[in-house]
């Protein structure tokens, strides 16, 4: 049994995997650099967690449902009483990118990179499709709302859409993603 002394400290390890994780990708989260974020022992990450695998897991989930947790308030607060197609556009992107930020590209290239290196560990795989599963569960409500209802096989070709503008902008000289997918978006759903 845990004490609540102990979740808190297995939250804190959670949090500043997750953190480093964003921040780095998965060669970034390592046992010594998540104590030393999370301000704790290094040993405190073997105890609460077996293996460094564990502790990605743990964060990869910990970051997917902060991302769910602020798409669905996203969705929620969204003005769909006009449904205009530039504000769909701007939801979906929000969802499948994250927020715009102030260095969005370098955001949304460190998105892919996890994206793709997900596809070498197994062990994520899992919890990868069910993110994605409720994503695109978020991604159909959101159609919905704006009075576009939206086929399952045509979302999917919407998020390969994007994937596809996002992964070809993130190669040129000085990237805008956001603005390669937000084209290809609006020609595709005009």
């Amino acid at each position: 049994m845990t004490t609540p002394k102990g979740e808190r400290r297995k939250q804190a390890l959670v949090e500043a995997a997750t953190t480093l994780l964003v921040e780095g990708g998965f060669d970034a989260v390592r046992h010594r650099a998540v104590a030393e974020r999370a301000g704790l022992p290094l040993a405190s990450t073997t105890y609460y967690f077996d293996r460094l695998d564990d502790l990605i897991a743990a964060a990869v989930e910990h970051h997917g449902r902060t991302e769910l947790r602020w798409g669905r308030a996203a969705l929620d607060a969204a003005d769909t009483s006009a449904a205009d197609t530039a504000g769909l556009i701007r939801l979906v992107l929000d969802l499948l990118l994250g927020p715009p930020g102030d260095n969005d590209a370098e955001a949304v290239l460190l998105r892919y990179e996890r994206l793709v290196a997900t596809g070498r560990r197994p062990y994520l795989r899992p919890l990868t499709l069910a993110l994605g599963e409720e994503l695109r569960v978020l991604l159909a409500q959101a159609f919905d709302r704006f009075g576009r209802p939206v086929a399952a096989g045509r979302l999917e070709q919407l998020i390969a859409l994007v994937d596809g503008a996002v992964v070809n902008a993130l190669i040129e000289v000085n990237p805008d993603p956001r603005a390669a997918a937000r084209r290809m978006l609006t020609d595709f759903l005009t």
